[in-house]
């Protein structure tokens, strides 16, 4: 079956995407070749579904053996990097990409930086070298613009006190009102890959969108990519989920002039416009401290480093004591301040 290799014109040598230049580089020569000037070999390919594939390297012809969602891989026996076109054409095919913008040896430095950071997390974790390994990987995204219709029908009071004479008055006005709203959100990325932890990507955002460049098999060579699990038509009601927090938020700050808020009635109507599919750039580390692992991800276009360490129960209970301690002089400065009497 299909696979793609990119061997350098000068010295046949296997060239990968270089996230420095963001050109097809090779390693041997130091060849590198303008990703937007290539011809894309998926244009003379044609999609067949469901059908068994067994795919060999080029290189060395040795049986390339992936799991149904890779896309693009390296061999395992002579280490060149693969794209497995079949898998990205058709209704496979990415719109666009962000290409990484990291290098490995760059995320590395950055992780170990990141762990060095870390006030509460044990002292072995922040200095020792447990890093199992670190995958480059483009993991397959949903970006969807969400067109929200919002009418919103409530009771609102507003409560006024004041001091006439030796009297204390409160006078509370009571009025009904409607909101109608409308909301847009443009590029809400829901990943759309089974293996990857829906919290772990959420919090990675935000990603660079104006780095977005049309989808060429160039930039996933010496990467791994993932084919979507998920059509966007499945992951629409997460979409809608996840903007409902910002959607209560703002109809919120609609009637904020209200003391209290009481809604009779709330109607929102999404409507999702379009779903793009695209590829984003993801460092994943997997790091192994007394036996457990810990996985953590990197954006591969800002640096940023998501994931849940572990914590120090020794450091933890300094610094609740700390805290302890501060608010106790606290309110002993409070209780001078005011001339009362601290016991």
């Amino acid at each position: 079956m299909p696979v793609i290799e990119y061997k350098c014109p000068s010295c046949g040598s296997g060239m990968t995407f270089d996230s420095t230049t963001g050109m097809l580089s090779c390693p041997s020569c130091g060849r590198k070749d303008n990703i937007e000037q290539l011809p894309d070999p998926l244009k003379q390919q044609v999609f067949m579904e469901d059908e068994v594939r067994e795919y060999h390297c080029e290189s060395c012809g040795a049986v390339i053996v992936t799991e149904p969602e890779t896309s693009a891989t390296t061999c395992s026996f002579c280490g060149s990097a693969v794209v497995l076109s079949d898998r990205l054409t058709g209704k496979l095919a990415p719109q666009q990409v962000i290409p990484f913008a990291i290098s490995k040896e760059e995320a590395m430095a950055a992780f170990k930086k990141w762990c060095r950071k870390g006030l509460l997390t044990p002292r072995g974790f922040m200095t020792a070298n447990r890093i199992q390994g670190i995958t480059g990987m483009y993991v397959p995204f949903w970006l969807y613009d969400l067109l929200n219709n919002i009418d919103v029908r409530g009771r609102g009071t507003k409560v006024r006190s004041y001091r006439r004479g030796d009297y204390q008055y409160t006078e509370t006005d009571h009025y009904e009102f409607y909101r109608r709203i409308r909301l847009n959100y443009v590029r809400l990325p829901i990943d759309a890959s089974a293996k990857m932890d829906d919290e772990l990507m959420d919090k990675l955002e935000p990603f660079p969108y104006d780095q977005l460049k049309t989808f060429k098999t160039p930039y996933l060579a010496g990467y791994i990519a993932e084919k979507y699990n998920y059509t966007s038509e499945q992951l629409t009601p997460r979409a809608r989920e996840k903007t409902m927090p910002y959607i209560e938020s703002y109809i919120s700050s609609t009637v904020s002039e209200y003391t209290t808020v009481s809604y009779v009635d709330k109607q929102i109507d999404t409507t999702v416009k379009r779903a793009n599919y695209v590829l984003l750039p993801v460092w994943m580390v997997y790091y192994n401290y007394k036996g457990k692992q810990y996985t953590f991800a990197m954006n591969g276009q800002t640096g940023k480093v998501v994931g849940k360490p572990p914590l120090s129960k020794g450091k933890m209970a300094a610094w609740f004591a700390g805290v302890s301690a501060l608010s106790f002089v606290g309110l002993k400065i409070l209780a001078w301040l005011w001339g009362g009497v601290f016991l």
